[in-house]
């Protein structure tokens, strides 16, 4: 998810706010203070409708944070990392590094989510009277918070992968048969059979008039179906690659080149004249660094006779280099971490060209297209 800023860190877990999250919390404040809370309590001014709305909202949230914290510490117990947390127009996501090795930890990860929003609606629904004792408008977010969690818990653990609760029957399955691929196949079925269940329900309400429930909740199917073959085409990737080496997979060469060549020589002499897009920056047996064609790209045109190669190279020693030995989905998940299309591959002690995105995905293809 790009278009996402990082507000801090919580347990060593970056968290995320994408920019979809905005429109859906203008939009609970909007319907909290403008709709829902002045139906139930009448008689309250027009800044606290607001001011509870948007605190409702904000908590709401937090509330679905801390789902994703419960999912995400459980897996860090069970020694898996956790990338992020985003939150975003469909509530959060915790990016887990890697699949859990056995049933019994996917079941433990996948469950924590549910248990801790029932936690949280039984906390608000325990402030709840306790506030209307108190007669204060705290009473509206304690209510409200205690009924979206026990949604939400209830929403998670509908057994469409990947939802909680398709995790959850998946890790079933799994423990059954004892294989991750077929489990991931059947738990992906029942969850694109649970999406089109909401598409069509969705369609039926729009028919029926009611249009913009009906259109968000045909979207909600239209993202889970989407999410449940995205899932599977992950699982089956990782069962394909398992194994396979960056020895196998054809690197990209990239040129070596002086480091006070001009960028104007560079793009002239080898982007243009060659069509190389990386460059070594040093001698064979010395690498000092490396430039790509976005290094490039970041300097000014009317500067390419006055910038040197050294000037935009990122030195040797801040590059994460691939190693020959090293599995292809280890390559593309550290690809992901760092958020870079490519990686330079150095064998025995030299640069070898550099390891691409699209060349592991060209590699998968024709693996996939020979039955490999």
């Amino acid at each position: 998810m790009n278009s996402s800023l990082t507000l801090g860190r919580v347990f060593g877990i970056p968290i995320r706010l994408h920019i979809s999250w905005v429109l859906i919390a203008l939009l609970v404040t909007v319907s909290l203070a403008g709709g829902i809370f002045p139906q139930q309590y009448p008689g309250w001014d027009t800044m606290t409708y607001w001011a509870v709305g948007a605190a409702t909202a904000v908590l709401f949230f937090a509330s679905v944070l801390i789902h994703e914290l419960g999912h995400s510490i459980v897996a860090v117990r069970e020694g898996i990392p956790v990338r992020n947390i985003t939150l975003f127009i469909f509530g959060g996501v915790a990016q887990i590094g890697r699949e859990p090795d056995t049933a019994g930890a996917e079941f433990r990860i996948a469950i924590a989510g549910p248990l801790t929003s029932l936690a949280l609606a039984a906390g608000f629904g325990v402030l709840s009277p306790l506030f209307q004792a108190l007669d204060t408008p705290l009473v509206a977010l304690a209510a409200y918070l205690a009924q979206i969690n026990l949604l939400l818990a209830a929403f998670n653990m509908i057994p469409g992968f990947p939802l909680d609760g398709g995790r959850v029957l998946r890790s079933l399955i799994w423990r059954l048969n004892g294989n991750l691929l077929t489990a991931t196949r059947w738990a992906s079925s029942v969850g694109r059979g649970v999406a089109f269940i909401f598409i069509g329900v969705g369609i039926f309400q729009v028919l029926s008039g009611s249009l913009g429930n009906g259109l968000w909740i045909a979207f909600i199917g239209w993202y889970l179906n989407g999410a449940a073959q995205s899932s599977y085409q992950q699982v089956v990737l990782r069962e394909m690659l398992g194994g396979v080496t960056a020895s196998e997979v054809r690197p990209q060469q990239c040129s070596v080149v002086s480091g006070d060549v001009q960028l104007d020589d560079l793009v002239s002499d080898h982007v243009l004249a060659r069509g190389d897009q990386c460059f070594f920056v040093g001698r064979d047996e010395e690498v000092q660094g490396m430039v790509t064609l976005n290094q490039i790209r970041q300097v000014p045109r009317t500067r390419w006779t006055d910038v040197l190669a050294r000037h935009v190279m990122t030195p040797a020693s801040a590059l994460a280099w691939a190693s020959p030995d090293e599995e292809v989905l280890a390559l593309l998940q550290r690809m992901e971490e760092a958020e870079t299309d490519q990686l330079p591959l150095i064998v025995a002690g030299r640069p070898a060209g550099m390891i691409t995105r699209d060349g592991l995905l060209r590699y998968i293809r024709l693996r996939n297209e020979l039955g490999a």
